[in-house]
């Protein structure tokens, strides 16, 4: 693995698995995925989602990896290097 944030990344547990805590805030659910953040915890929506909170989450905190929190899904993300890990 070439990306140190990957390598680096802890095991955060993500607040809820329960939906986008943005999307929901702004009254609307139709996020697509959910992604943790491995910093903090956040969960948001993925790219395919209209809203894109978890890249959202990653411009405004520089939190740089994310992990799928779909059933069945393990890999994480490094916004910073465009890894996947």
């Amino acid at each position: 693995m070439s990306c140190q944030h990957l390598a680096e990344a802890t095991a955060v547990e993500p607040r809820t698995t329960e939906g986008c805590p943005d999307c929901v805030a702004l009254g609307e659910a139709d996020w697509v995925h959910l992604r943790g953040c491995l910093s903090c915890g956040h969960v948001g929506c993925c790219d395919s989602s209209p809203n894109q909170h978890a890249t959202k989450h990653f411009e405004s905190t520089g939190h740089p990896v994310m992990r799928s929190v779909e059933p069945g899904e393990a890999w994480r993300w490094c916004f910073v290097d465009e890894e996947i890990g």
